[in-house]
């Protein structure tokens, strides 16, 4: 018999090292954004990082390699382990429209260990962002060297957008995440410690 947890000690560990990771990089990113806006407004001073733009650069592009790689452990491990199939696989159409329904009704139930829906695609299409933020980010950052990457992307400009919008994706179901976690608090814990969910017999075959 062995104790399964809700949450494994890689998904836990990647966790909470993109906590500040992520808070660093929106807010060095944000001071970089300043310099020159896409759009017709800023990001206040104090929600930056780095206090001018050499400083916003220089914190993004370290923490930048702190956080991918995070987020390639991740991945290799979510993909390795099954993780990534048992949790967020399979979705469709229907139930993602179904479970919709009852999460805006107030009647979707909470199951610990188990992923709606709703939540399998929230956690796909950041997957999908992630990576869209790093490809973007690269061309960005190095647009003479992966040219080729800035042309797919549609341009120098097109990549800033892209990156943009990636980030606020992010940040948006950062917002969403959160709102969830005060909504049902007892989902905290187990981000925590593991939670605990359930015990698996195994049969073990022994040979006479």
């Amino acid at each position: 018999m062995r104790k399964t947890k809700i949450h494994p000690w890689p998904v836990r560990l990647c966790h909470w090292i993109n906590l500040p990771v992520m808070i660093g990089m929106v807010m060095s990113g944000w001071g970089i954004y300043n310099a020159d806006p896409l759009f017709a407004f800023t990001f206040p001073q104090s929600a930056t990082l780095g206090g001018w733009l050499g400083g916003n650069i220089a914190w993004h592009l370290a923490i930048m390699w702190l956080l991918a790689a995070n987020g390639l452990f991740y991945l290799l491990w979510g993909l390795l382990s099954g993780h990534f199939s048992r949790r967020l696989l399979p979705v469709t159409p229907t139930s993602v429209w179904q479970d919709l329904r009852r999460a805006l009704r107030f009647a979707l139930p909470h199951s610990a260990g188990h992923y709606n829906a709703v939540q399998k695609v929230m956690y796909l299409a950041v997957l999908l962002l992630g990576i869209l933020l790093v490809v973007s980010g690269l061309s960005i950052w190095k647009p003479v060297q992966l040219s080729g990457l800035v042309a797919l992307l549609g341009g120098f400009t097109l990549a800033r957008y892209v990156h943009f919008f990636a980030m606020s994706g992010i940040v948006l179901f950062v917002v969403i995440h959160l709102i969830m976690v005060l909504l049902v608090p007892k989902t905290l814990p187990a981000m925590i410690t593991g939670g605990n969910a359930g015990v698996i017999k195994k049969q073990e075959q022994v040979d006479e």
